[in-house]
Parts: C-alpha cells; sequence; structure tokens
C-alpha cells in the first residue's frame, strides 16, 4: 500500500487551515450595538424634550453635552432652543443619560476612542436651532 507524500498532507492541511479561516472570519461585524434600555428610554425623552428647537434668533440656540466617551468627555453635543424650554430638565436628563452610558461602560469593560468632542455651538438657521458646522474633533 502506498501512502501519500508529504507535500500532499502538507497542502491537504494548509487547504483546510484557509478554509476554517476564511469561514471564521465571514460573518460581518455588528453594527453599533444597541442602547441599554434605560439609556434608549433617556435618549427618547431628551429628544422629545429638545422637540424641533424652533428658534427666532440665534441667541435662544444652546448646545448640551450627550452621552459620555469611556475615557472621558461627551459622546456629542445637541443643540436645543430657550424659546420655550429653560433646560432644567433637559440638562438633568443629559446627565442621567451620560452616567448611564458610564456605568453600562465599566460594566461592560468598553472603550472608546479618544478623540475630545469639542462643544461646537449652535445657531438659528431657517427658525430651527442647529449646530455650527466645521468643528472637528481634538485628537
Amino acid at each position: 500500500m502506498k501512502t501519500p507524500a508529504l507535500p500532499t498532507l502538507l497542502r491537504a492541511a494548509c487547504a483546510s487551515l484557509f478554509v476554517l479561516a476564511a469561514t471564521a472570519c465571514g460573518t460581518a461585524p455588528t453594527a453599533t450595538p444597541a442602547p441599554a434600555p434605560g439609556d434608549a428610554k433617556l435618549a427618547e425623552q431628551i429628544k422629545a424634550i429638545v422637540g424641533d428647537a424652533a428658534c427666532d434668533a440665534p441667541k435662544q440656540c444652546q448646545t448640551i453635552a450627550i452621552g459620555a466617551k469611556a475615557c472621558g468627555g461627551p459622546e456629542r453635543y445637541l443643540a436645543w432652543s430657550n424659546k420655550s424650554n429653560d433646560g432644567k430638565q433637559l440638562t438633568a436628563l443629559a446627565r442621567a443619560q451620560a452616567e448611564a452610558s458610564r456605568k453600562l461602560q465599566q460594566a461592560d469593560g468598553m472603550m472608546s476612542a479618544c478623540a475630545i468632542v469639542t462643544d461646537p455651538g449652535a445657531t438659528c438657521e431657517a427658525g430651527r436651532c442647529v449646530l455650527n458646522k466645521g468643528i472637528a474633533p481634538v485628537m
């Protein structure tokens, strides 16, 4: 009985490893993880309070830090209007959401990009408060 030559066995082993490696990485990575239920509820409440952020003048437009990065600082900023909102409830909800994000990150050992997100400020455009454009994260 003839035994297979070493090169043939080596080729078969390499081919098997290649197939295993290719199929192991075949699943596409998932998108950004869904927020925790409490965090999502807070985000919805914040969105409801901000509403359409109606404004008559730029001085009515404010920004608020939203969320928390694992290495510190907010995830982003949101424009809102003080035309019909004093911001007290909005500030309390934003703080609660940031705290919920920090707790989730600590519990899960999450990491984030440590780019500093600077407050871009806000202005009134077409009767609505929007974030100023052209502000990039500081590295």
